[in-house]
């Protein structure tokens, strides 16, 4: 299968949770982002939860009529060096114009989603995928995120969910963790990756580097094993 090189980058407590508020207040945040950087990682792709936090304008699409796309396609709005890639399955997130964004969308839906939101996204210039009847079919949309639109490296950035996903599906090839210099310890609060069933074996890994900063913050980066 033809598809990007994807590594998950995330940024942790020293017991692997991930909540945004928490990381951000934690020494390594600096370290986080030049590691993106060491990354080359010109793409990066987030899930709904995240990018309705922290990218998506406020609220949620209404479609009008309750027709359904119901099939594959794509729409390639702009051609960039890299893109910012949102999983939206059912098409529900909201969004300013793209035709000046200097990183455009590439929104990925499932054909699922509504007629009406693909128009939504295509009269604000952006570029979206859609593929797989039920839910997205994420091992094609890396195929036709390399073939049409050139991805050749991805960043996946976003929370649990959408970092289970690729790795149960079987498409990362690293996964990079920066470790910041503090504890989280609250009940329920997310981790790297979470959602697996109970009976799911552990999944192998093996360590590739790892880098320690004088600030006490630690890279740890491995690959993973297919």
């Amino acid at each position: 299968m033809k598809k990007p090189n994807i590594i998950c980058h995330m940024m942790t407590s020293i017991d692997g949770r991930i909540d945004c508020e928490m990381v951000g207040q934690l020494t390594g945040v600096k370290e986080y982002y030049t590691t993106l950087e060491e990354l080359n990682l010109s793409s990066t792709l987030s899930g709904r939860v995240t990018a309705q936090l922290e990218l998506a304008m406020p609220g949620v699409f209404q479609a009008g009529k309750s027709e359904l796309f119901g099939k594959e396609g794509f729409s390639k709005k702009v051609e960039a060096d890299g893109y910012e890639v949102i999983v939206d399955t059912k098409g529900t997130l909201l969004w300013e114009d793209d035709t000046e964004a200097i990183k455009p969308h590439v929104i990925i839906t499932s054909e699922q989603v509504s007629i009406e939101y693909l128009e939504y996204l295509d009269t604000r210039n952006i570029s979206w995928i859609a593929c797989g009847r039920e839910k997205i079919d994420l091992a094609r949309a890396m195929e036709i995120l390399i073939e049409k639109f050139g991805v050749e490296r991805l960043g996946i950035v976003g929370g649990p969910a959408i970092n289970s996903a690729f790795l149960d599906a079987g498409l990362l090839d690293e996964i990079s963790i920066l470790i910041g210099l503090g504890i989280d310890g609250r009940q329920g609060m997310p981790a790297v990756f979470d959602g697996f069933s109970k009976d799911k074996e552990p999944i192998p890994i093996e360590l590739k580097t790892v880098k320690t900063y004088e600030n006490g913050a630690v890279w740890l980066r491995y690959q993973t094993s297919k």
